[in-house]
């Protein structure tokens, strides 16, 4: 798993390595995950290390567009990239870290919507300035 940043934007509320650990904790069960970060272009990502398959999650229609926009470009830009497209569950396409940051920031719980290994770390961050 990828990590993905922009090196010029400064906004995010978990730092690149909190985001990491965090996807490290959540999968800690897969043998297979590798959990990697990078901060230029995903196509570059994928030539320097020999990967070609990108794996997209889309709640619904608007993400779609922006997405196949960026496989389009990605494929441009390196042929070898093929982008596979993945639909979340229809219980789960109103969800979003805007939801969860929202709920938060008024006390909501998040447990339904985080994982357990990570709920703590994620609620204690969102209402540190409560």
């Amino acid at each position: 798993m990828l990590v993905s940043f922009n090196p010029s934007k400064s906004k995010a509320v978990f730092t690149v390595n909190e985001r990491m650990e965090m996807i490290q904790k959540v999968t800690a069960h897969l043998d297979n995950v590798v959990v990697d970060c990078f901060g230029g272009l995903l196509a570059d990502y994928l030539k320097m290390t020999g990967a070609c398959a990108i794996v997209k999650g889309l709640r619904a229609v608007s993400d779609f567009e922006y997405e196949f926009q960026m496989a389009l470009a990605n494929k441009k830009l390196f042929s070898g990239a093929e982008t596979v497209f993945l639909t979340t569950r229809g219980e789960n396409m109103y969800l979003s870290s805007s939801l969860v940051k929202e709920l938060a920031s008024f006390g909501g719980e998040i447990a339904d919507f985080v994982s357990p290994e990570i709920h703590d770390f994620i609620y204690d961050r969102l209402t540190q300035n409560k």
